[in-house]
């Protein structure tokens, strides 16, 4: 089989899929080095950087940059051709001695790079997927994703609330219900609340060296909760990466902006700026009305309960967080929960369509 020197690899990448890497993987192995070229249009619904850091984590083996291109093709134009042209060797200037692709376009822009075409799997046979499809159904594509695209698209979903409301034992039943589905969802996750085994890390330490010390005696500082809220997301962000469409979080990073003023009062700005992301879809706030205080030995702060209720909901409401409150008995609560996921899960994705082609 041939040897080539420079090969390249172009598309949109919106959003990366098996297909691609499989393009790349094949470039790799006939080439000494390759450049893949992800171009996007300003007006797609995923950023170029986040394509291209895609790229990069899934093959560091290869060059990956990126270019705005926001000329409609139309293969029959050779104007056109010119105006993607400039595009394209502005981005990737230098010799280019081969040009993969699994397109029919192929021929025509390895003819304008002075490269040899080459054509690879056209009709999608190794990889039955396509980037119209994953943007039209990513759960029905999810295997043919890579875990960084995978940690992108996961709808997570947050249960939240003050102590003993039944946060834990929710997102746990959602993350069991959803797993029953079979398929892809077999492998949905639920993230445990980092903030709780920190506070028995606390408790344990002050044990050993005070062997008949209570959780009132354990103290928190203000430094704790960044720690706190940092591996918060770092879990979350680990599980996406390996789970289902959709990841459920027994609290979050946002939740322990409360959790400080509760224990410390005040604001941290260090766990505001933590917890000021747009990874999550939809928080459900466990209502303290009907749920029974139980002294797990972490807990003291039964009289806080309507306080913390009225924090949170004040808290969701002021940073425009959708999230509904979930009351009533344990089942009531698990039916509504479900009732909101499933409606977040069937409003899709909300991929803007990519600019048109003439072909």
């Amino acid at each position: 089989m041939k040897r080539h020197g420079h090969g390249l690899v172009l598309g949109k990448f919106y959003p990366p899929h098996a297909g691609h890497h499989h393009l790349v993987r094949t470039a790799t192995d006939r080439c000494e080095r390759v450049t893949v070229l992800v171009c996007a249009a300003s007006v797609e619904s995923v950023p170029l950087a986040d394509r291209v850091a895609w790229m990069r984590e899934v093959h560091p083996d290869v060059r990956v940059v990126g270019a705005v291109d926001d000329i409609p093709m139309d293969l029959e134009d050779p104007a056109v051709w010119d105006a993607h042209m400039a595009v394209f060797t502005s981005a990737v200037p230098g010799r280019v001695d081969a040009v993969f692709t699994s397109e029919e376009y192929g021929d025509e822009l390895a003819r304008r790079f002075g490269a040899e075409p080459v054509l690879v799997d056209p009709a999608r046979t190794v990889f039955p997927v396509s980037g119209t499809a994953v943007r039209a159904d990513p759960a029905g594509c999810w295997d043919f994703l890579e875990p960084p695209v995978r940690a992108a698209l996961t709808r997570r979903v947050v249960v939240l609330g003050a102590e003993s409301t039944g946060t834990t034992t929710l997102a746990r039943a959602l993350a069991a219900h959803y797993r029953r589905r079979g398929g892809v969802w077999a492998r949905t996750l639920c993230v445990d609340e980092y903030g709780r085994e920190f506070s028995e890390s606390k408790l344990a330490a002050l044990r050993a060296r005070w062997p008949g010390a209570q959780w009132e005696d354990v103290s928190f500082t203000t430094d704790d909760f960044p720690l706190i809220a940092e591996t918060q997301n770092a879990r979350e962000d680990a599980a996406a990466r390996v789970g289902s469409p959709v990841l459920f979080c027994d609290t979050d990073s946002f939740a322990t902006t409360v959790w400080h003023e509760r224990y410390i009062g005040g604001r941290n700005p260090l766990v505001e700026k933590t917890a000021d992301r747009n990874t999550h879809h939809l928080w459900l706030l466990t209502d303290h009305e009907g749920v029974a205080f139980e002294d797990d030995g972490l807990r003291d702060g039964e009289e806080l309960r309507p306080w913390m209720t009225d924090r949170f909901r004040a808290e969701l409401t002021r940073t425009g967080r959708g999230f509904i409150e979930i009351t009533g008995s344990r089942d009531e609560r698990l039916a509504t929960a479900v009732a909101a996921v499933d409606g977040l899960l069937a409003a899709g994705w909300h991929f803007i369509a990519p600019l048109p082609e003439r072909r």
